[in-house]
């Protein structure tokens, strides 16, 4: 349950955000059983299936978290899920999302991220996106970002698109992030077949407030809920990078060709709103980190006032120059901030 301040501030977030949404139309992807499309990954003691075998629940407790992977590799495509998060107190808890091909190329590894991290009882879930390509860690790409809604109470759903020119997340098919590839981000950009997974763990030393807080497991168990499984790709040989009868030319040009390929002019105003308002840092912004943007930067002046010079937001931390209002601006700000 989040406290009260907050729930005010998802409610008038929600009508707000509404009116951007509804020109986002529904992708309508087929979707698959577990077994149909995946595998357990690790603690299979801990992974829970439904009768129909189309939503898989994962368990974090005092053992062990849990996760299954795809049973293939892809070679770019949409992977997309209903998601919904634990309640209560979350401190400590990492649910992750996310497509990745560090068990075959351990030292130069692709990886595309949503990862949802727990909080305080009363305190919103945040979330957080990042791009890996080659094993470039070293040069992280994170955007971190508060929900219009409260993930806990329902499904949402949660998408990443990957394909050979550009990479979009999404959120209840809002687009929220989107990459372009130039050629200044040489191997940075993901090129190498990768699966899906999906994981919750204890990240008790980083998740919430640097490590202050960790998993408290007098409430587990900590259950994520998965549902509508989308793998809309061409499978490959992550070694080989084929299918074995036919390469994946065709299937790449029709996958840049989907609906959820391209943002429209209706999702691109809904991206801004949403980054404007829910984006509370970008490494694009950072520029204590990186002193000149990474090539795939795009500077947009309405995102870049929200930061102060250096870009890093502390959680919970308020800009200076937020502090300083007065009024009802002031009162909304402060409470944003307090609840992140």
């Amino acid at each position: 349950m989040y406290g009260g301040k907050t729930i005010v501030l998802l409610f008038l977030g929600f009508i707000s955000f509404s009116r951007y949404t509804i020109a986002n139309a529904s992708f309508n992807l087929p979707t698959l059983t577990f077994d149909e499309g995946y595998s357990p990954l690790f603690a299979d003691f801990n992974i829970k299936k439904s009768d129909d075998g189309r939503t898989a629940h994962l368990h974090l407790n005092r053992y062990a978290g849990s996760g299954f992977i795809s049973s293939k590799y892809y070679d770019y495509g949409f992977f997309s899920a209903k998601i919904k998060l634990p309640g209560e107190y979350t401190a400590g808890v990492v649910v992750a999302f996310y497509t990745s091909n560090a068990d075959v190329f351990e030292k130069n590894h692709d990886e595309l991220d949503i990862e949802f991290l727990g909080n305080l009882k009363g305190k919103p879930w945040r979330f957080q996106t990042n791009m890996y390509g080659n094993g470039s860690t070293s040069r992280g790409r994170e955007e971190r970002y508060r929900l219009w809604f409260d993930p806990t109470k329902d499904f949402h759903q949660y998408s990443i698109l990957w394909t050979p020119s550009n990479i979009i997340f999404y959120v209840d098919n809002v687009p929220i992030r989107e990459i372009k590839r130039n050629s200044q981000m040489g191997g940075d950009y993901p090129s190498k077949p990768m699966s899906l997974y999906a994981t919750i763990w204890d990240a008790s030393s980083w998740a919430t407030a640097g490590g202050k807080y960790s998993v408290k497991y007098e409430f587990e168990p900590f259950v994520s809920e998965f549902t509508e499984l989308v793998l809309d790709g061409c499978p490959v040989d992550p070694i080989e990078g084929s299918t074995g009868s036919a390469d994946c030319s065709q299937q790449k040009l029709e996958l840049e060709n989907k609906e959820y390929s391209q943002i429209t002019p209706e999702g691109r105003k809904s991206m801004k709103w949403f980054r404007e308002r829910f984006m509370y840092y970008s490494y694009c912004y950072d520029t204590v980190r990186y002193p000149v943007p990474l090539p795939e930067c795009v500077v947009v002046a309405s995102e870049q006032d929200r930061f102060k010079e250096t870009g890093r937001l502390k959680f919970g931390s308020i800009p200076k120059r937020q502090r300083k209002r007065r009024g009802r601006g002031r009162r909304q700000n402060n409470g944003l901030e307090a609840n992140m």
